[in-house]
């Protein structure tokens, strides 16, 4: 983020997607306004599914196998998922609600 600031590549609303690749990890994708030195820069771009869940973060698995049968039933196959986050666990915990839109790239 570091980087970013100080290219002042933020746009004005910015939004961050990540993979869940792993059960240890995940790629994290930052919207910027440019290329960034030294990052590896990707460009998301095709035809997208998107639901939105509500709940505790330990429900992705479960939100993960509604979206692969929701996508299935629509006789598309998924290329790959990205998942936005709309609150960090702290704020969902304060406000009462966990909302998580998913992506799916078909």
């Amino acid at each position: 983020m570091k980087a970013i600031e100080a290219l002042h590549a933020e746009p004005a609303t910015q939004v961050v997607l990540s993979d869940e690749n792993s059960l240890w990890g995940a790629d994290v994708y930052i919207e910027v306004t440019q290329d960034i030195p030294n990052a590896t820069m990707a460009t998301i771009s095709g035809t997208f599914y998107s639901k939105v869940y509500e709940g505790p973060y330990r429900n992705v698995r479960k939100w993960i196998e509604d979206m692969k049968a929701f996508v299935s039933a629509k006789g598309k196959n998924m290329k790959k998922m990205y998942f936005f986050y709309t609150t960090c666990p702290k704020c969902a915990k304060k406000y009462g609600k966990n909302y998580v839109a998913i992506l799916a790239h078909i």
